[in-house]
């Protein structure tokens, strides 16, 4: 099997649940508020990853509408069993204030491309809910929410018997008798070895202190022992790692007898600096000791994927700092060898493509109506929980350059159609076309930044009906927006905070409650607005995305 650096999965793939069936391994990872929900890899060596779509990709299976920043789909679980994929999914409505309403779903296929049954209602008292099959027998194992104020949002893990006849939770949960002083733990997925049942679970919260934790039992229901070697895997003592925020893992033995472990890491800029590509999906070779625990060699998240990975604890590779502030240039060079063109030749969006709370149905958005061209329809503001047009992909490097030709005849200054470095309704950048009031078409830059608005003030002038073609280009923490002239790229607007679309910028409290959380990481995308409310379309062709290897964090 091929040497792979970790992340496998770059860009914002969280929460991963990895299943193998047969010789196909799969993986599966939180969409949010993105359509489709579930996102979905496939892979024959734990190496190589193929995007293969996603599996919430029709209304009566995921509704988006009205969904919060970071809410929708959390930690999906796929398990298989009688010749069915199961999926496992909540769908987070709401989390601010110290609720969390997020109702458990569960759909089955033969196949991983579906057709997925209809959703079955399992229960919402906890998020991060998983299945376990035990021969005939199977458990959903959940986290229970406890909303008081004074219980510290958490009331332990559950497990409920579920009947796979007849698709619905049997008998009354039974309390997960957990370690003492187990605190908060969340991700928890159950597997069995011999006559052990082990407990793979989330500790420390979501960042810096974030790791995987592992206890075993006898039963099912407990009480369980905490691996005296815990964690089992994390960064949290090392913030000069490269792959930070280790945690949320599962478990998948190997066709070869192996075991590996999937889990989500992030790529800070600096030590403990802003996560702009979210959290990406990791994988650590798993041995078990003579006493029966799992070991990660050295704790750590390794920087490669291989079978024959050192055992040994690699040598500190300090974190790449961001480069010395530069004179930023006005004119843009050649691009680099494009990673991925999309020509919209097809009758439908790739699955490098998410649309944001709606599916991408005619009513708003064709690749028919213009060949060769995808058609987006202007959708309500960026404030607006219902009804963005907004088509992006993930943004997987530090350097990094989207770009698109974008034909736009706007008629009003409400209309705008363009290039979005895009996080949540409260952080983005935005280089856009509209009208001026003379009705003369122009180019401009926005930037929303936790809440507050800057239109910056270059405009340019784009003379005649031609299409333009518009750039973003990421480096590290900076963002710079490019427009095509006949002659060579050009820049506009001033050098922008990459980090206002990153993990940590978009958090917000009110008070000691979350307002909004980050979960998400940036997405490059073709964002139209029509603050008319009638659908003024945009055309879209040429979408490229290129990533800078050359720059890469040579480890």
């Amino acid at each position: 099997m091929p040497r792979s650096t970790n992340p496998v999965l770059p860009g914002s793939h969280p929460d991963p649940s990895i299943l193998r069936v047969g010789d196909d391994y799969y993986l599966a990872t939180s969409t949010f508020e993105w359509y489709p929900g579930v996102r979905v890899h496939h892979s024959r060596d734990l190496v190589r990853w193929q995007a293969i779509g996603g599996i919430l990709d029709e209304p009566r299976l995921l509704d988006l509408t009205g969904c919060p920043d970071s809410g929708g789909v959390w930690a999906p679980n796929l398990t298989y069993a009688d010749g069915l994929f199961h999926l496992v999914y909540s769908n987070i409505s709401t989390y601010a204030g110290g609720f969390t309403d997020g109702p458990n779903h569960l759909v089955t296929a033969p196949a991983i491309e579906g057709p997925w049954s209809e959703p079955v209602l399992l229960h919402a008292r906890g998020f991060d809910a998983s299945l376990f099959h035990d021969g005939d027998e199977s458990w959903l194992i959940n986290l229970v929410h406890d909303w008081r104020p004074g219980y510290g949002g958490s009331a332990g893990l559950e497990a409920t018997r579920y009947d796979r006849a007849d698709r619905r939770l049997v008998g009354t949960p039974q309390r997960i008798q957990l370690p003492p002083k187990a605190g908060w733990i969340e991700g928890p997925n159950l597997y069995r070895r011999g006559d052990w049942y082990y407990l793979i679970t989330a500790d420390g919260g979501t960042s810096w202190e974030h790791q995987v934790t592992v206890a075993r039992s006898r039963t099912l229901t407990g009480p369980y022992e905490r691996d005296p070697n815990s964690p089992l895997l994390t960064a949290k003592h090392r913030p000069d790692w490269p792959l930070q925020k280790a945690g949320h893992g599962s478990l998948v033995p190997a066709a070869d007898g192996e075991w590996w472990l999937a889990y989500l890491v992030a790529r800070p800029i600096g030590v403990h600096g802003p996560c702009i590509l979210g959290r990406e999906t990791a994988l650590a070779r798993v041995e078990w000791t003579d006493d029966g625990w799992p070991v990660v060699a050295g704790g750590l998240p390794p920087l490669t994927v291989s079978p024959a990975a050192e055992r040994a604890v690699p040598a500190a590779s300090p974190a790449a700092e961001p480069n010395p502030p530069a004179a930023s240039p006005t004119t843009e060079p050649d691009p680099l060898e494009v990673d991925d063109l999309d020509d919209f030749d097809a009758d439908r969006l790739g699955p490098q493509w998410s649309t944001l709370r709606r599916l991408p149905d005619p009513s708003w958005l064709s690749l028919t109506e213009r060949p060769s061209h995808l058609r987006i329809r202007g959708g309500r503001s960026p404030q607006s929980l219902v009804g963005p047009s907004l088509v992006a992909r993930r943004v997987t490097a530090p350097k990094a350059t989207f770009e698109a030709v974008v034909d736009f005849q706007p008629t009003a200054f409400q209309q705008l159609a363009g290039l979005t470095a895009y996080y949540n309704t409260r952080n983005w950048h935005f280089a856009y076309l509209t009208a001026d009031d003379d009705g003369s078409r122009v180019l401009r830059v926005a930037t929303r930044d936790q809440g507050r608005l800057t239109v910056h003030t270059e405009t340019v002038a784009v003379a005649g009906p031609d299409p333009v073609q518009l750039r973003l280009r990421f480096d590290d923490a900076e963002l710079t927006c490019w427009y095509a002239t006949e002659t060579e790229w050009q820049r506009i607007g001033p050098v922008l905070d990459a980090t206002v679309v990153s993990d940590e910028h978009v958090v917000e409290f009110d008070g000691d409650q979350i307002r909004s959380l980050g979960f998400t990481g940036a997405f490059a995308g073709l964002w139209v607005w029509d603050l008319n409310g009638h659908g003024h379309p945009a055309d879209f062709d040429r979408a490229a995305y290129t990533v800078d290897n050359t720059a890469a964090d040579a480890r």
